[in-house]
């Protein structure tokens, strides 16, 4: 069974690369997708670095230029004009950095790749706490779209594979500490590319798994 990891350079990606790659897949692919979000080269980085620590051989890797979204904008994460903003994780709203429809495209694009390289699952690391107010990281949301893959697809038998959506973040550290996954090379800050700022909602869930873990996390923060 042949697999393609959706691997953003995060940390929840990277805890998905590890259980593909311990569950002894016959092949596993990895791919990338840059949207022309605000840390799309340090994330390019963490995929090409993350891939090398997998040896991963470059013809099973994959990076798909996404930038058309940055043209339609509407995300603090693409349109410069947007700030992105301070962790407010209680305000149960929709946050400004949602790209609209941006996973349904990232998926389309993951199923037409495993439709030619012949893969039958397509790990992907969403995760409900991690995208508060996030409509495309609900479970439901991947029911959905694995009953689209069936009635659109030419191999009907391809699935989406969610294994942290319903963990707490620092549940996903401890797997990933069991896995040996290398933290060092991931990256979750939507604003830094140097020091992560450490106010951002994908730094202070982060920081918040790793302390309520009780590990270490190897990179450094601004705040």
């Amino acid at each position: 069974m042949s697999s393609i990891v959706l691997l953003s350079g995060g940390m929840d990606s990277l805890v998905c690369a590890g259980l593909a790659i311990k569950e002894g897949q016959e092949d596993v692919y990895f791919l990338h997708m840059n949207y022309g979000q605000k840390t799309s080269v340090k994330e390019r980085h963490c995929f090409d670095a993350i891939a090398d620590f997998y040896n991963v051989p470059m013809k099973k890797r994959k990076v798909i230029d996404m930038t058309f979204l940055k043209q339609i904008g509407g995300s603090s994460l693409t349109d410069d004009s947007m700030e992105i903003l301070s962790s407010n994780l209680e305000s149960g709203e929709i946050p400004n950095s949602y790209v609209p429809f941006r996973n349904s495209i990232i998926l389309s694009l993951a199923v037409s790749w495993a439709e030619v390289v012949g893969a039958h699952k397509l790990y992907i690391g969403a995760n409900h706490e991690d995208s508060p107010g996030y409509p495309d990281c609900r479970p439901s949301y991947y029911e959905a779209f694995n009953k689209v893959i069936e009635e659109g697809t030419k191999a009907a038998d391809i699935r989406i594979i969610t294994p942290v959506i319903s963990l707490r973040k620092s549940e996903i550290v401890k797997l990933g500490s069991e896995l040996n996954v290398p933290f060092e090379l991931s990256w979750s800050c939507y604003k830094s590319t140097n020091k992560a700022c450490g106010v951002c909602d994908s730094c202070v869930l982060r920081k918040r798994g790793f302390k309520e873990a009780g590990i270490k996390d190897p990179i450094t923060y601004q705040a």
